[in-house]
């Protein structure tokens, strides 16, 4: 019983002191892995944060990049586009080439066409000329045969206008002197008139004392019946030369004629 109840006492302070170095290990390891995962849940953050901005960051390369596939895909066309227009603007020329020369052809064509038509108009217009000509030396001589004829009646019409004018002259200078004539004769009438009133309206101011008539009546009287002769001599000078002025041009084309 004694030996059952006997303890190692150093070699118990051994295990406890062994014991509590693996505690205080272990828990310097468990400290050690709370860093640790501390950190890890850190860069874990961090690691999600850069995927999420590199994930943003590649959905833009990718637009970018799609963009700049379809400018690519763009150049090539314009590229293919400006290689057919190319080849368009040759066949062009070409064509255009062709085509003056067929031009170049058909204007020598027509100029000797033009040439031979104008020969063959110059021939022809000779020949209008000529009958023209003719015609209108034909012509002339026979305008000349009507234009005497014409003289000849014109100069008879003339003779006959003249002796009508100088006729028509003398009646009108007959016809002025006779109403000049009749318009003293008025004037003496009226001055007669005019004595014989003023000597009754005195007798008639003397024997009843009134107020004499007023000569203003008698006086626009005569100067209406002298407007009135003075118009109708004035019509018929101007008449006179009227005629005189027709006389003087018939004078003047009979002269041209």
């Amino acid at each position: 019983m004694a030996k059952l109840n006997c303890v190692d006492l150093d070699k118990f302070m051994d295990d406890f002191a062994r014991l509590e170095q693996n505690i205080t290990a272990a828990h310097s390891r468990s400290s050690s892995l709370e860093i640790m995962l501390e950190d890890a849940n850190r860069l874990r953050t961090f690691g999600l944060t850069k995927e999420k901005s590199l994930s943003e960051e590649k959905e833009v390369l990718l637009v970018t990049v799609r963009r700049l596939q379809q400018t690519l895909q763009e150049q090539c066309n314009l590229r293919e586009e400006n290689e057919r227009l190319k080849s368009d603007v040759l066949d062009l020329k070409q064509q255009n080439e062709r085509t003056r020369e067929v031009g170049e052809a058909e204007l020598q064509r027509l100029v000797s066409k033009l040439q031979a038509e104008e020969k063959r108009h110059t021939v022809e217009l000779e020949a209008v000329r000529q009958r023209c000509s003719r015609e209108v030396e034909d012509a002339r001589r026979e305008a000349v045969m009507q234009l005497e004829e014409k003289e000849a009646e014109k100069k008879e019409l003339l003779q006959e206008k003249d002796l009508n004018l100088e006729e028509m002259k003398k009646r009108l200078k007959d016809q002025e002197k006779e109403r000049q004539s009749e318009l003293l004769k008025l004037q003496m009438e009226f001055g007669a008139k005019l004595a014989r009133v003023q000597s009754s309206a005195q007798r008639s101011q003397q024997q009843q004392g009134s107020s004499p008539l007023p000569h203003s009546v008698f006086k626009r009287k005569l100067q209406f019946f002298q407007e009135e002769k003075n118009k109708e001599v004035t019509a018929l000078r101007q008449r006179i030369r009227e005629l005189e002025e027709n006389q003087r041009v018939c004078s003047l084309k009979r002269r041209k004629l």
